[in-house]
Formats: C-alpha cells, sequence, structure tokens
C-alpha cells in the first residue's frame, strides 16, 4: 500500500479482511472510559463491527457509530441488532451539516492508523469539525504498529510528535499513557490520549 492512496474499505469488510476485528471493544479504550465516564454525546469513528459502540452503549453513554464502509455499518447492525440506528454510513471528511459541532467527544480507535499519513490534516479537521467549542478526543492510537520491512501500511506508524502536531494550538492534553491492557501483539504500541479543546 503507497502512502498517499486511499485505502477501499468497502472491499476489506466484503472480502473478510478485517483483522482489526477482534470480536470485542478495545481493553485501553473501556479501561479509560471507566475511569474517565463519558458524558453528552459522543461519535465514534470508523466503528466498523461497532464492538466499542456497543460497550459505551451498554454503560448508558449516548453514542453514535460512523463508518465509510457500508459492509461496516450492516455488520455493527447485524452484531447489535437492538442499535442498529446507532451505526451510521458516513464520511469523516464530509460530514452532514447537521452533525458539524454536534458531538462532545469524538472517540478515536485504530481509525487514524487505517489512514495513509498524506490523509491525517484531514482527518484532523473532520474531527474538529465534528466536535462542538468545549469538546474532548478519547484515543487509542496506535503508534507503533509491529510491521513486516517491506510493509508500510495499513496499519500505519504515528510518531508521537505527529500525534503532537495534529492537535496542537486548540487542545490540551488531560491524560496521556501507554495502556497496559492491549490486545496481543500490541503492547507496548498503543497511546491512550485524552485532549480537550481550548475554548
Amino acid at each position: 500500500m503507497m502512502a498517499g492512496m486511499k485505502i477501499d474499505w468497502e472491499a476489506c469488510y466484503v472480502e473478510g479482511e478485517t483483522p482489526w476485528d477482534h470480536g470485542q471493544p478495545s481493553p485501553p479504550l473501556m479501561a479509560e472510559v471507566a475511569q474517565r465516564p463519558l458524558t453528552g454525546r459522543v461519535l465514534v469513528i470508523g466503528c466498523g463491527p461497532g464492538h466499542d459502540v456497543a460497550a459505551m452503549a451498554a454503560q448508558g453513554v449516548d453514542v453514535t457509530g460512523l463508518d465509510i464502509a457500508p459492509s461496516a455499518v450492516a455488520k455493527a447492525q447485524q452484531n447489535y441488532p437492538a442499535l442498529a440506528e446507532r451505526f451510521v454510513l458516513g464520511d469523516l471528511f464530509d460530514l452532514a451539516p447537521e452533525w458539524r459541532g454536534g458531538f462532545d467527544i469524538v472517540v478515536e480507535h485504530t481509525c487514524l492508523s487505517g489512514m495513509p499519513p498524506s490523509l491525517r490534516a484531514q482527518y484532523a479537521a473532520g474531527v474538529r469539525a465534528a466536535l462542538t467549542a468545549t469538546g474532548r478526543i478519547v484515543g487509542v492510537w496506535y503508534i507503533n504498529p509491529d510491521l513486516d520491512p517491506d510493509h508500510e501500511g495499513p496499519p500505519f506508524p504515528l510518531p508521537v510528535a505527529e500525534l503532537d502536531a495534529l492537535f496542537a494550538g486548540d487542545f490540551e492534553i488531560v491524560a496521556d499513557y501507554v495502556p497496559e491492557n492491549s490486545f496481543a501483539g500490541r503492547a507496548g504500541r498503543e497511546q491512550v490520549r485524552v485532549l480537550q479543546r481550548l475554548a
């Protein structure tokens, strides 16, 4: 995969090539949410099969999952039929007008790591567009994936300095740590970071 190319996520789901689907919510994300409960309207970007959304909804969170792949949304709805209306087809880079500034919290887990680095500025702009003026980002960022020497991604490495730069200037760091309960193969390769937008 060349770093400047978009990825056909729909094809990944149609062909069953979804190694990021572990059949359960992200352990570091759930631990973070338990420590700092989510309030207000929450958007999970790149929600995929819906496990993170379902876990949050079970805790009473007003959460919506967004994904660009129709088959991902369909799979999430199949996995969690009682929550079907919470899974929405859409593009973070082109949010519906009614979604702009409509969310108190954006949750990130493996969404950015799946995007070529050339799209990171658009990603950051999309997150900002979704958030209220005092919104928050809660992320499990895949900082250092274990890649074969000839493999560029996805997932794509995200140096901490680049994560810093993405949200510099209008966000402050509330929490920042390497989780101890990552999925197998991800230990020491993820960064949990909570960012608060500056009013």
